[in-house]
């Protein structure tokens, strides 16, 4: 990791220790527990901070090396293995997901392709399929109970975010054009995490990992998008051979910033190429064009909040245009593309700024609560940029 005074790489020292001080008072406050940050121009990392608790309740301080589950950040991590797959003319985004898992082509799903899937507009629930929650990290049980479930819009009409359900399909696709012996985390490591030199990543709680988790805990218990104790209850039900390819990913921040640096450099980082410029090109390009999410229905009631475009690209979240609500802020270009995870995950690429953030939070926010404070942490950032 190449490392940068403040100064040298256009920011203003002053301006970015104010993220520090916020994050500090935020934490003091008891808002949420702690945050490993790091802040990178042209791939030099200027800021590097662990702050606050890894865990509150025991006195752990957060440390930089400290490990997360990173939530719905796992989906990006998913999407690099199935892009990499379309790179390689394995797989086609105009695929039918049907024309490789025969099954899944039932109520109304016949026709949703890889693109409408990475890009949650494939009509997919929003809901847990029908089974227990301790298999949820079971993809054969997984992948069967999705199946044999409807859709909840007609397929490319609508923008509808899907937790759980679709990128569990796309891991699945993945697995059985790899031959169908491998897991899904097997390819995941193979083909994007070793590649990248993310050694402290894995989809499932590796048991080297363990030792340095930092526990699920939400701080804001207000009603919202997720039941907190369905997010709390992800302590206990990933395990080490869990995989759950919408959410389960267990990384650190400075893994995370590794995976940036390839999207940032057009899929190729330190000599070793994971994707080409043209599929990262086209992943972070807007595919949703002014429909709204559906799944910030609730919010507009909630919180009062207008309608805004979703701006989703292949999985990944687009800042695009207009002043709303955004866990990328209001202050980045509109290309600033990155990914988020429940109450507590965000990393984020300025590509005309060559701007790069990564903020891994412990104690969970209600989302919409912490669409507000990775809003202003991100504006904080964009901030401290003089040149």
């Amino acid at each position: 990791m190449k490392t940068a005074k403040p100064a040298d790489v256009g920011l203003d020292a002053t301006r970015l220790g104010r993220l520090s001080s916020t994050i500090k008072d935020d934490v003091a406050r008891e808002k949420y527990d702690g945050a490993v940050v790091i802040v990178a121009r042209g791939g030099k990392v200027a800021m590097h901070e662990a702050i606050g608790f890894a865990d509150r309740a025991s006195g752990r301080i957060a440390r930089t090396d400290d490990v997360f589950l990173i939530f719905s950040i796992t989906k990006a991590l998913t999407a690099a293995t199935v892009l990499a797959r379309v790179d390689r003319g394995e797989l086609s985004l105009t695929t039918k997901v049907a024309d490789v898992i025969p099954e899944f082509g039932c109520k109304g799903k016949h026709r949703v392709t890889i693109a409408q899937m990475l890009s949650h507009t494939g009509g997919m629930s929003a809901g847990l399929p029908p089974i227990p929650l301790e298999l949820i990290g079971n993809p054969e049980a997984m992948v069967a109970a999705i199946c044999q479930m409807g859709v909840e819009a007609v397929p490319g009409e609508k923008v509808s975010y899907s937790p759980i359900t679709a990128h569990a399909i796309l891991a699945e696709v993945v697995r059985r054009i790899d031959g169908g012996s491998r897991p899904f985390r097997e390819i995941m490591a193979a083909e994007v995490l070793k590649p990248l030199g993310m050694n402290d990543t894995a989809l499932g709680l590796r048991k080297d990992l363990a030792p340095r988790r930092v526990p699920i805990v939400v701080r804001d218990r207000s009603d919202g998008l997720f039941p907190p104790e369905l997010l709390e209850a992800f302590n206990v039900i990933v395990k080490e051979d869990s995989e759950i390819p919408a959410g389960g990913a267990f990384s650190t921040a400075s893994d995370l910033f590794r995976f940036t640096e390839a999207l940032r450099q057009g899929g190729e980082l330190e000599g070793v190429r994971i994707l080409s410029p043209a599929i990262i090109r086209l992943a972070t390009t807007n595919h949703t064009g002014t429909r709204r999410n559906s799944l910030w229905d609730y919010a507009l009631e909630m919180r009062g909040w207008d309608e805004f475009p979703a701006f989703l690209g292949l999985t990944f979240f687009l800042r695009g245009t207009g002043i709303f609500p955004h866990w990328f802020g209001n202050l980045n270009s509109p290309g600033t593309f990155g990914s988020v995870g429940a109450g507590s995950t965000v990393f984020w690429v300025d590509p005309e700024r060559d701007l790069t953030f990564v903020c891994l939070t412990a104690g969970l926010l209600e989302e919409t609560r912490s669409v507000d404070r990775f809003q202003r942490l991100s504006d904080l950032v964009s901030s401290a940029v003089m040149s």
